[in-house]
């Protein structure tokens, strides 16, 4: 858990905590829809080959792709993506305001 304490001596304070609260909502809103597309992304790859994300990269090589490398070097970018999208929001949605 986050804790997140902001203190002024301005007396427009409260507009600053909005502004923050607003700005980090925000970013948990475009963290989720780039993970909407990333998934789509994944499940393209996944419904192609008929195997999970998690398998694909325990298991298989850009040999096993009938787009070689390329391919293989796609699915592998947008699970790294999907787990830096993931860490972020994980992050995000755990702060926690307080007075």
């Amino acid at each position: 858990m986050l804790q997140l304490q902001i203190k002024s001596d301005s007396s427009d304070v409260e507009s600053v905590k909005s502004l923050v609260k607003n700005a980090i909502e925000s970013e948990i809103r475009s963290l989720l829809r780039s993970l909407e597309k990333t998934n789509h992304i994944l499940l393209k790859f996944e419904d192609k080959y008929q195997i999970s994300s998690d398998f694909f990269i325990t298991h298989w090589t850009a040999e096993n792709l009938e787009g070689g490398d390329d391919e293989y070097v796609s699915w592998a970018g947008e699970i790294q993506i999907k787990k830096k999208l993931m860490n972020a929001l994980q992050k995000l949605e755990t702060i926690e305001y307080v007075p």
